[in-house]
């Protein structure tokens, strides 16, 4: 398990709450902050439910789980990026930390899978 990803994806959850909160109150920016604001949310939650894996095999369904939001959110935050809605640098920052954080799920689902059971 990696500790270290423990509160970083619980960080990042705050980042995501931080960043809907400073959302306008348009119908627009409401409807997709809270599609953001699902998706950006779990994949800490998903993180916690996959290192309670029973099996291998559940551990990376759930990390897998991770990378589906994680890739959600992603969409989430480019449409609100081109569409201007909230702080333009604190999205740019959520998209960094968002591409990071595929990239690491990404790597240690392959490792998993590499790896002997």
């Amino acid at each position: 398990m990696e500790k270290d990803l423990l509160p970083r994806t619980f960080f990042y959850a705050r980042k995501i709450v931080a960043f809907y909160a400073s959302l306008p109150n348009s119908t627009v920016a409401q409807v997709l902050g809270k599609q953001l604001l699902r998706s950006g949310t779990s994949v800490g939650a998903n993180y916690r439910e996959a290192n309670q894996g029973r099996s291998r095999a559940e551990f990376l369904a759930k990390m897998g789980d991770c990378l589906k939001e994680l890739s959600e959110t992603d969409y989430w935050l480019e449409l609100l990026s081109a569409e201007d809605f909230g702080n333009k640098s604190g999205c740019e920052d959520l998209l960094q930390e968002t591409r990071e954080l595929i990239a690491i799920f990404t790597t240690i689902i392959k490792n998993t899978k590499r790896c002997a059971p």
